[in-house]
């Protein structure tokens, strides 16, 4: 088997600003494999908060053997960005070699348009107080916080799209003081989940903190071996395929976490319809799905997802799958 990876550079519609920083392009890395019949694909997004980068993760995936399958890579490779863009590549491979989709061959049923959030820059709160009103007509508004100025901006959202519903963000920048002082607040404004408050590692404020906003792990959620430390401390997982290290393990995650009493949001960094295709997939039917990355795009793959007032539709097969 043929295995080729290339970097891949999306320029951004406008530039997306966090706490940790600011872009203007996504750059990422797309893994395609060839039988000399049939192609698959996957794409990661190296993340440097989990010390990955481009040039690690492409020589990962270089070391690999050429006739890996599936259940190799699984026990070869940790979970992470690498084996993520492999795992989908192969899902792929197989459907194509059966001439099946990628749900039919991992048994599960035909999916569905799942409703996404939609992401808003971080800004000064009269800025996210435009992109609000910009995007009041969709259901679900993701904001991005973990900065000393939280509230006005939260304020401004929800002045500017009075009827969305909003998730945030606090990308592991509050202490548990912090969320409890603002409790009350997200209630009243109608926040329906906090993600990641405080740092992995340091979570273990949450444990008997009282929790009116549901509040989900993203950083401290990679895979199955993150679930016994999550108890007590979260409501919700987000499952991310640049952390599970692909679709076999984030479906295997999502099925477990789900029999612990966990909701299900299923998230993306920020990369092309290539990379949220097989997240579709582990989206079916959870809390929250967050897969807003192309639509912060200027530019997408060709035969790129579809995204209208029913959300996010499965990906075709020209596509990935």
């Amino acid at each position: 088997m043929k295995i080729e990876v290339t970097r891949d550079v999306f320029p951004l519609a406008q530039v997306f600003r966090i706490s940790r920083g600011a872009r203007t392009e996504a750059e990422v890395l797309t893994v395609t494999l060839s039988d000399g019949d049939h192609v698959g694909r996957g794409e990661c997004v190296p993340y440097a908060r989990y010390n990955e980068t481009l040039a690690s993760v492409e020589a990962e995936i270089a070391a690999l053997p050429r006739d890996i399958t599936r259940k190799g890579l699984q026990e070869l490779m940790e979970a992470g960005a690498a084996r993520n863009a492999v795992d989908c590549a192969l899902w792929d491979l197989e459907a194509k070699k059966a001439g099946k989709r990628v749900w039919e061959l991992a048994g599960l049923p035909a999916p569905k348009p799942e409703v996404t959030a939609y992401t808003l820059s971080l800004d000064e709160p009269a800025a996210m107080q435009a992109q609000a009103e910009k995007n009041a007509w969709r259901p679900l508004l993701k904001i991005k916080l973990g900065t000393p100025d939280d509230m006005p901006r939260l304020e401004a959202v929800r002045r500017g799209a009075p009827n969305s519903r909003i998730i945030i963000d606090a990308n592991e920048g509050w202490s548990a003081e912090v969320y409890a002082d603002l409790s009350s607040h997200l209630v009243r404004l109608g926040v329906a989940l906090v993600e990641q408050p405080l740092p992995a590692g340091l979570d273990d404020a949450l444990i008997g903190l009282d929790r009116p906003v549901p509040v989900c792990a993203d950083e401290s959620c990679h895979d199955r071996a993150s679930l016994p430390d999550l108890k007590g401390k979260y409501d919700v997982v987000n499952i991310k395929l640049d952390k599970t290290g692909g679709l076999t393990e984030a479906l295997a995650l999502r099925e477990a976490a789900l029999a612990e009493g966990y909701d299900i949001m299923v998230g993306c960094m920020v990369g092309s319809s290539l990379a949220m295709a097989p997240a579709v997939l582990v989206a079916q039917g959870g809390l929250i799905t967050d897969l807003d990355g192309p639509l912060l795009l200027a530019e997408d793959r060709d035969h790129a997802l579809t995204f209208d007032e029913s959300g996010v539709h499965p990906a075709e097969p020209a596509l990935w799958g």
